[in-house]
């Protein structure tokens, strides 16, 4: 039999984003089932339970809502199925962070029903994609969950995130940052990628999109919130942080960034960094790895240092003499089946280890010679 090689390009059915588009999730859900099961903790549910319910209303559907707790946790997973049995619902809707929609995915998928993303923020690209990552109640790792279908519905609100703090809008944008860096190097390689054999044409020219679409907006996207307002500009980082890295990391696959950003569970100091901000660093770390030109390296430090990710060790609570801790990163990074074996050469844990040591010094000296701020120490909560 000959050797099939699958390029799969993975989406959820419909992307709604703009402004108060919150109102109208009941029209949206209504093509999708007649007795939906809404899961949000108190504080998103505050936020969001006055538009929703007009726009219930006007579809004509009940309002049932459960909580949340923090994080998604298998037993979260299994008491929302049991919800949804009880109550015979047909449409699953998760509504705020990342761990909520997580946990309805893994739902929506063991129930058999369709599951919808509704983020109050555009803190990540998680929302569009076909996994759910699920960790135990302190919040540590357990698994990665694949499903054979995205999500029927995303929908997000700009005003929402016009109003959500800024560091979720920044920690979302070093998420995406990463998105073209790894996508690129993956291209080189024709590794396989979250759903397929290998990337599509598609997914890395979308990747390059959000690329560019947040070095000509990201600053007054920041701006925007700042100003809780809603601009163009808002809008174009929302879409580039949401939906076209959503689809890029998912089809056009994972690299040297996020392996690093995983391997730093290993360092306690790291703890209480977002996502994204992690991610950073492993973004950075990528690209003096892989040789990237000395002038997109400063580039890369001056950009995101403006909009306020950490790109040097100190920033994330590490010195260039905490070998240990660094050494254990890289390790873990570079274990077998993590992503960073996509790059377009061997990648050692002493490699990653050399390139992570080196940032703070190249950090530091191009910070300085643009005028910026010089690093500050990280302290993570105990």
């Amino acid at each position: 039999m000959s050797t099939v090689v699958e390029h799969v390009l993975a989406a959820p059915s419909r992307y709604v984003q703009g402004r108060n588009v919150i109102q109208k999730l009941g029209s949206h859900l209504k093509s999708l089932g007649s007795t939906p099961l809404l899961v949000a903790d108190d504080v998103v549910w505050e936020i969001v339970e006055d538009s929703l319910t007009k726009g219930f209303e006007e579809a004509d559907l009940p309002v049932t809502r459960v909580g949340f707790g923090k994080f998604a946790t298998a037993e979260a997973v299994d008491s929302l199925v049991e919800t949804l049995r009880n109550g015979d619902h047909d449409v699953i809707v998760g509504i705020g962070g990342g761990s909520a929609i997580d946990a309805v995915k893994a739902a929506g998928h063991l129930a058999g029903i369709s599951w919808a993303s509704v983020p109050t923020a555009a803190s990540s690209d998680a929302p569009t994609s076909a996994l759910a990552v699920i960790y135990t109640d302190e919040g540590e790792f357990v698994e990665y969950r694949f499903f054979p279908k995205n999500p029927d519905l995303v929908l997000i609100d700009t005003v929402l995130v016009a109003n959500a703090p800024e560091r979720f809008l920044v920690g979302g944008i070093g998420d995406a940052l990463a998105t073209w860096v790894e996508a690129r190097a993956v291209a080189k390689t024709r590794a396989k990628t979250m759903v397929g054999d290998a990337p599509t044409y598609t997914s890395t020219a979308l990747a390059e999109l959000s690329w560019k679409i947040l070095w000509e907006n990201a600053l007054d996207a920041l701006d925007a919130v700042r100003s809780r307002t809603v601009t163009p500009a808002l809008e174009a980082v929302v879409e580039a942080n949401t939906l076209l890295s959503g689809l890029g990391f998912e089809s056009g696959g994972l690299a040297a960034a996020h392996a690093i950003h995983n391997g730093m569970t290993a360092a306690p100091q790291t703890h209480g960094l977002t996502h994204g901000e992690k991610v950073n660093i492993g973004t950075l770390t990528q690209l003096i790895m892989e040789g990237a030109p000395s002038a997109e390296i400063e580039d890369f430090i001056v950009f995101s240092t403006k909009v306020g990710l950490p790109n040097s060790l100190a920033e994330i609570g590490l010195t260039p003499e905490d070998q240990k801790e660094i050494r254990a990163i890289a390790k873990a990074a570079t274990v077998e089946g993590e992503t960073i074996h996509n790059m377009p050469f061997t990648v050692t844990p002493e490699l990653v280890a050399e390139a992570m040591t080196v940032a703070e010094t190249l950090s530091r000296r191009i910070r300085a010679e643009h005028g910026l701020p010089e690093p500050q120490l990280y302290q993570a909560e105990h």
